[in-house]
């Protein structure tokens, strides 16, 4: 993983949103720490954060959390992006972001109002781990 970060870092900026969002998550599912690549994601994510679409950022900010790699300025722009599309992210991906910035401690109140806000009409239809995340998150 050591070898595919190095070669990924300096041309992350000519990925787009899924491919970012996707390299992130794979090296968090193998939980490889690696400052640098991450570092350059947030990097590289922050300019074109309008592009990522739910799933993205949702995918984006829970590999950052699943290996403790704090980037406040990525989070707060995944805030600031999420809020006005929250009605368009599955009850996993509403889970798994609040889930995320709860682990990173990371406070963005209006960000858990739109979640809040979206998740109480649908709550019936989350998954138990889903459901299990978003509460633990507001917890």
């Amino acid at each position: 993983f050591d070898a595919v970060a190095k070669a990924v870092i300096p041309i992350i900026d000519r990925f787009n949103a899924q491919e970012i969002s996707n390299t992130v998550n794979v090296f968090a599912k193998m939980d490889h720490r690696h400052p640098e690549l991450f570092d350059a994601v947030a990097a590289a994510s922050i300019p074109i954060i309008g592009s990522f679409n739910a799933q993205a950022l949702a995918n984006a900010v829970n590999a950052f959390a699943k290996i403790d790699h704090r980037h406040s300025e990525l989070f707060d722009a995944v805030a600031t992006t999420a809020i006005p599309i929250v009605g368009t992210f599955t009850t996993q991906g509403l889970g798994n972001t609040v889930n995320a910035f709860a682990k990173m401690n990371h406070g963005y109140p209006e960000l858990f109002d739109a979640v809040a806000k979206s998740a109480i009409p649908i709550m019936d239809t989350f998954t138990t781990q889903a459901l299990s995340n978003t509460v633990n998150a507001f917890a």
